[in-house]
């Protein structure tokens, strides 16, 4: 025991030396709908050889949840180190500055501190594919430098894509996807992201930066060099098995982030060929975090840089008929996390701790030495980048909106349990050792009547206040203006 807390000690001096001898920099890298298939994560088939590596020079957070399955909530809530009630985000087109101008985003917090802060790609929200190559809904305030790479899959290849759902409105939600035969990695636009962040960091390598790199892929339409579609065999894409039962016993907010049910209203067959697209987008944006991770080493920069990969939510590839995200099941919440941190003797390890998006804000503060401003919503992760298994009792919280009224789900190490409507709609209680699936509903089995009354407890004490359609209930504003949020236990 001795021994475990010396080399624990020993772990917080290593990173205590870090930041007080040198500045540390920050590469932040962002993709977009990326769920957790890939190598590092337990995928027998997603080739993802570029993250893997990176998860081998870090901490994997096997339980990290976002706090909202939509890109700009998401996003506006990890920026801000606030979660989406407060930030009021519920949608694509509001803006967190709309009601809080003031508030510090994670870059301007860097920035203040002295450091060089950019933005290459998406990193607060763009309509995807529709705003490539503009600025979408970004936050000016936290960069002193951003680039809006657009390539071929948005310039000249769109109207070739096979949509397999024309009349939903737009690509951007669309089963659509095409395997270019001619173009190369870098003339795609997240080829451009990769290749604009290696120019940023070799321009600002001398001194302290943030750089924030947002890639657009694994989000539809999955337009990718057809190299990439070569590497799975349609023989090996299967489907998730529904009961035939299925539909009859799920609550109907459950599925309604789908419509049509199943697989958005394409037979299985043309579902399977989106998969495999997914995949497919999936080991090209691997294939270009592997460039940016090849110019820190080429540069030097390991040694003094963080390094933080993550996913703004989940995503639904055919589990419970589902497809995309806006559910509050496991995998629209579930994202990929991995944080390198120079002079971690825990690289390689696996957290099974619980953790939210909303915790990157206060962590990489934690571990650069800054402080931020007070009323941040997220722990800091530090103490599970020392040791992985260390004692945490954090849950994390994800929520929706149905129009008229929001769902709320917490997930603790053990359960997933959810609420909509405040239960007017329906619950739910998943066993997630037993039951990882979520294929069985244990909210109203008597056995589990202390569990639900427990978790319940948890949602009326972190969202005191529903907020519906994006408008607060009566009191909520003037409540915010007044106090700082409770984290949430």
């Amino acid at each position: 025991m001795k021994k475990t807390l010396l080399a624990i000690g020993l772990c917080f001096a290593a990173l205590a030396l870090h930041a007080a001898d040198k500045k540390l920099n920050v590469l932040f890298i962002a993709v977009d709908d990326m769920n957790n298939d890939l190598g590092c994560y337990g995928s027998p088939l997603v080739k993802s050889p570029n993250i893997d590596r990176l998860a081998k020079q870090g901490v994997r957070f096997e339980h990290a949840y976002c706090q909202y399955p939509l890109c700009s909530p998401s996003r506006s809530s990890l920026m801000t180190g606030l979660r989406p009630s407060t930030t009021r985000v519920f949608d694509l087109q509001y803006h967190f500055r709309q009601d809080l101008p003031d508030v510090v985003t994670l870059p301007q917090m860097f920035m203040k501190a002295g450091y060089y802060s950019g933005r290459v790609g998406k990193i607060y929200h763009y309509g995807n594919p529709n705003d490539i190559g503009t600025s979408g809904l970004d936050d000016p305030a936290s960069w002193q430098e951003h680039v809006n790479p657009a390539g071929r899959d948005k310039t000249a290849l769109e109207p070739d894509v096979m949509n397999y759902t024309p009349q939903r409105k737009g690509l951007g939600a669309a089963m659509a996807f095409l395997a270019d035969k001619e173009g190369k990695d870098e003339e795609h636009t997240d080829g451009k992201v990769a290749t604009e962040a290696i120019r940023l960091l070799e321009a600002h390598k001398d001194k302290p930066f943030f750089l924030a790199v947002g890639f657009y892929k694994p989000h539809c339409p999955w337009i990718t060099p057809g190299k990439y579609f070569d590497m799975y065999s349609m023989d090996a894409i299967k489907l998730p098995e529904i009961a035939p039962d299925f539909k009859k016993n799920a609550l109907e907010p459950s599925l309604a982030s789908t419509k049509p049910w199943p697989y958005m209203g394409v037979t299985p067959d043309q579902a399977r060929e989106c998969k495999r697209a997914y995949y497919a987008a999936i080991s090209f944006v691997d294939a270009q975090i592997g460039r940016v991770l090849d110019a820190v080493d080429r540069l030097g920069l390991r040694d003094n840089t963080i390094i933080v990969f993550w996913s703004d939510h989940g995503y639904h590839l055919g589990e419970h008929g589902l497809w995309m995200k806006m559910s509050l099941y496991e995998e629209a919440a579930h994202v990929p996390v991995i944080i390198s941190v120079p002079g971690q003797k825990t690289v390689g390890q696996a957290s099974p701790r619980t953790v939210e998006l909303v915790d990157l804000y206060p962590t990489l503060a934690d571990l650069a030495g800054l402080t931020p401003t007070p009323g941040l919503q997220g722990y800091s992760l530090r103490p599970l980048i020392e040791n992985p298994n260390a004692t945490w009792s954090h849950a994390a919280y994800t929520q929706v909106e149905r129009g008229k009224f929001p769902g709320y789900s917490i997930r603790t190490e053990r359960w997933r349990y959810t609420e909509w409507d405040d239960g007017a709609k329906g619950r739910e209680l998943y066993d997630q050792e037993a039951d990882p699936h979520e294929l069985t509903n244990l909210a109203e089995d008597p056995k589990s009547a202390s569990t639900v009354a427990e978790l319940h407890e948890l949602v009326k004490k972190n969202w005191p206040e529903r907020i519906v359609g994006g408008k607060a209930q009566p009191g909520f504003r003037e409540k915010l203006l007044q106090e700082t949020p409770a984290k949430p236990e």
